[in-house]
This record gives C-alpha cells, structure tokens and sequence, in this order.
C-alpha cells in the first residue's frame, strides 16, 4: 500500500537537536492520520528522530536508505498536534 504523503521535510543540513525540532514543528501542524516524508541522514539524527517521535504517539511508517548516500526517507504518520 502507498501513502499519500502530504507534507514533506529534508533536515539533511541540520545538526542535532534541530533535527528533531524542525520535525516536530512540523508534526505539529499536521492533521490525524496525515503522512509526512522526512529526508534525513544517518547517525544520530536516524537513531533520535525516530526515537522521538515514536515518543510524542506518532507513527514511523517506514525508514528506507535513498539514493544518495548516507540519507534516508522516513514516513511518519501524524497523530495530530500533542
């Protein structure tokens, strides 16, 4: 099944903890059940992003590396504003 993805988000260029802030800026203006496309890179931002929004009741969808190496795509399912 595809998502429709409704926002989307590349934090690749920002370091931690604004990975995580420009994420949650951006959840928090989503809708229940809308879907979000976040691009970011490997390391600490993939291991606390997720981590974080699984924290706040959001849903990961999926985390897959992408072309470009060293990046990934995450699709997160939005709970709406916490």
């Amino acid at each position: 099944m595809t998502e429709q993805v409704s926002q989307r988000l590349d934090i690749t260029a920002l370091l931690c903890p604004m990975t995580f802030v420009r994420t949650r800026l951006l959840l928090d203006r989503m809708q229940p059940g809308e879907v979000a496309e976040i691009i970011l890179r490997g390391g600490e931002p993939l291991k606390n992003v997720p981590e974080a929004v699984r924290n706040l009741g959001h849903a990961i969808l999926d985390v897959a590396e992408t072309e470009r190496k060293g990046t990934f795509r995450m699709l997160v399912r939005s709970a709406g504003p916490i």
